[in-house]
């Protein structure tokens, strides 16, 4: 049998720069919610396990990226600056009333860490969840990057389809075995729509999986999160699977050095996924560190 929620949320719609996004609401209604941002290929509603075991007068909002989950597409593609600015105008519906507390998981939280330090006055406490950045990347990678781009633009990138939700939940069981089955159904479910003949199709948008034209240069991040003012508590996994993957680029000393007062919390046996794994555990550490509502 499926998880099934304990504490069903509020779904709602805004428009964002053009596209509708699909949030999330738990608990009070509030004007300083914590910010709950998502990583690649996942969505808001997989915070549903978060949500169950957090203190449920913490008001809770999660939103999902355009082109992710039940968020527009974005016909011109997906540039990564263009979050940036769709967390602005977020900021500026739902946590009017002062700086931000965000919680992000992977690429939401390596976007909240950006643009807390491009906006320090607007974000005042970050749960970075394993936004540890991408490998450094250098001038002469860029011949075959941009034209590894040229190719992918040939033809339509193909849709994630699989034959039913139990498929689906067996290859996510396959990449992520610490996930209890109950909660890898549920994830399956949320993360995909069903279509004709039985099947299912993930929500994300297929074009994410092109090839960015643009290496990624990590000395201009670096310089963004220098500049972060908001206190800020990087979560990694005991057992992550991606930070071996970065070797010393990813490792908690080097982000130590670069963030100022950073606080660095690690998980007994999670992985990368640590919101779906230890739930309770990123529960009480967001409980501990985004502190009160403003008064």
């Amino acid at each position: 049998m499926s998880y099934r929620p304990l504490r069903p949320g509020r779904h709602g719609t805004i428009p964002i720069r053009g596209l509708e996004h699909h949030f999330i609401r738990w608990g009070p209604d509030s004007e300083d919610p914590v910010l709950l941002l998502h990583g690649f290929a996942d969505c808001a509603a997989s915070f549903q396990f978060v949500a169950d075991a957090i203190d449920p007068e913490l008001p809770l909002l999660a939103i999902d990226w355009r082109g992710f989950g039940a968020s527009a597409r974005s016909p011109g593609g997906y540039w990564f600056p263009d979050y940036y600015a769709d967390l602005e105008v977020m900021l500026d519906a739902f946590c009017p009333r002062g700086p931000a507390r965000i919680v992000g998981h992977s690429m939401g939280a390596n976007i909240a860490m950006i643009y807390a330090g491009v906006r320090p006055a607007r974000v005042r406490s970050l749960v970075n969840l394993e936004g540890i950045g991408l490998l450094r990347t250098h001038p002469d990678q860029a011949p075959a990057r941009l034209a590894q781009w040229l190719d992918g633009l040939r033809g339509p990138m193909a849709a994630g389809e699989y034959t039913s939700i139990a498929e689906l939940a067996a290859r996510i069981a396959k990449r992520n075995p610490r996930l209890p089955t109950a909660q890898t159904e549920f994830v399956a479910a949320c993360w995909s729509e069903t279509v004709a003949g039985g099947g299912v199709r993930l929500l994300a948008d297929p074009a994410h999986r092109r090839t960015n034209p643009y290496l990624y240069r990590r000395e201009e991040m670096e310089a963004c999160w220098r500049a972060i003012t908001a206190r800020v508590l990087l979560v990694v996994g005991a057992d992550s699977e991606l930070l071996p993957r970065l070797g010393p680029e990813g490792g908690v000393e080097s982000f130590k050095a670069i963030v100022p007062g950073l606080a660095v919390e690690q998980v007994a046996g999670a992985g990368h996924m640590l919101h779906h794994e230890a739930p309770r555990a990123i529960a009480r550490l967001i409980e501990a560190f985004v502190g009160t509502t403003l008064p």
